[in-house]
């Protein structure tokens, strides 16, 4: 096993992406039945995403998923990719991470994205509009305030103030900026983007600013990965996904995965053909072979600490087969200790938790 993969750490962000044939709170129980099974495969964190309005996704509500999550494992890490800042008051993100860590200590983490309601309808009734994304530095600073007792208003975060909830920032966009200047890790994909991520990725360690949260940086790589036994059938787990985002491009909705069957024996107009074909394309996937020959070579481009795993299908029996592979050809040994050392050296009271 190559030794830049074995110094590297391994999670995944489950979407609960929903399914042809089946319900969202399906989808939702299929999460949490996922992070049981990768806890025991030795996976480092697992986290859950926030979407409003999206036929596709089921996960609308990160902490209170989280907290499902958290209740259901043991030692894993767990937490959000992301809560989306802007789209909630910084008060209230505290103090439900807060509750969050102090039912789950030592084991919780507050990935944070800029992004704002996936549609205008979703942002006005959020009560929402793009240009709040424009203010995820300031949101930063205030959540991280109520943290430490900062607040100049007077009020206090229960139980979120005194506790230490290690933050994440996911960088899209003016995100790598952000997360530097605040001195926070760093979540930055996707893997189809090399050189972008590059840049990314560089722009983020040359302005980084040491803070009580991280004494320097901490860079997290997300993206599609795929095992399988044939480059074919690695392929056949990024169908319905592919599919999907085809689907949302040409027709406005971001629809449930379909089976992988069922997209090939479909017909497509050119411009679908066109992204389907686009969104297989600059993923990890293939063979153990292949895919550590792969990872390899990104990591040593980007001299990432930790890679967050983001696949989605329709065949979850083949995702977990994916997921296992991935274990054992990354030298997972699990559970996990989630009070392990930390190797972005952070200071203060998280510093041995990351």
């Amino acid at each position: 096993m190559s030794s830049v993969i074995a110094s590297a750490r391994f999670s995944v962000l489950d979407r609960s992406r929903t399914r042809e044939g089946h319900s969202g709170p399906e989808a939702l129980r299929d999460t949490v039945r996922l992070a049981r099974e990768l806890e025991e495969l030795g996976y480092h964190r697992f986290w859950v995403s926030e979407h409003h309005g999206v036929p596709g996704v089921a996960g609308s509500a990160p902490t209170v998923l989280a907290a499902a999550v958290a209740a259901a494992t043991r030692t894993i890490r767990v937490g959000t990719g992301g809560v989306m800042l802007p789209n909630h008051q910084p008060l209230v993100v505290a103090e439900q991470f807060g509750v969050l860590e102090s039912l789950f200590p030592g084991r919780v983490d507050m990935g944070l994205g800029r992004s704002v309601g996936f549609t205008d309808g979703v942002r006005k009734t959020l009560g929402r509009d793009k240009g709040d994304a424009e203010d995820f530095g300031a949101q930063i600073d205030e959540l991280l305030g109520w943290f430490r007792g900062a607040s100049p208003t007077g009020v206090h975060a229960r139980p979120a103030e005194g506790l230490t909830v290690p933050p994440f920032v996911l960088a899209m966009g003016e995100g790598a900026t952000i997360a530097a200047r605040a001195g926070l890790p760093m979540v930055i994909g996707d893997l189809r983007g090399r050189d972008r991520m590059r840049r990314g990725i560089d722009h983020y360690r040359q302005h980084f600013r040491p803070s009580a949260w991280a004494s320097e940086p901490y860079v997290v790589i997300s993206g599609t990965v795929a095992v399988a036994d044939t480059p074919e059938e690695a392929r056949r787990l990024l169908i319905p996904e592919a599919w999907s985002m085809a689907h949302s491009r040409t027709r406005g909705t971001f629809p449930p995965l379909p089976p992988a069957e069922r997209v090939e024996s479909s017909t497509m107009t050119a411009r679908e053909r066109d992204l389907y074909e686009s969104g297989l394309g600059g993923h990890i996937a293939g063979t153990e072979e292949q895919v550590a020959g792969e990872l390899e070579t990104v990591l040593k481009e980007t001299n990432a600490q930790e890679v967050l795993v983001t696949t989605s299908t329709h065949d979850r029996t083949a995702l977990l087969d994916s997921y296992r592979r991935l274990a054992a050809l990354a030298g997972l040994a699990g559970p996990t200790d989630p009070a392990g050392t930390d190797p972005a050296g952070t200071e203060g009271d998280g510093a041995a938790r990351r």
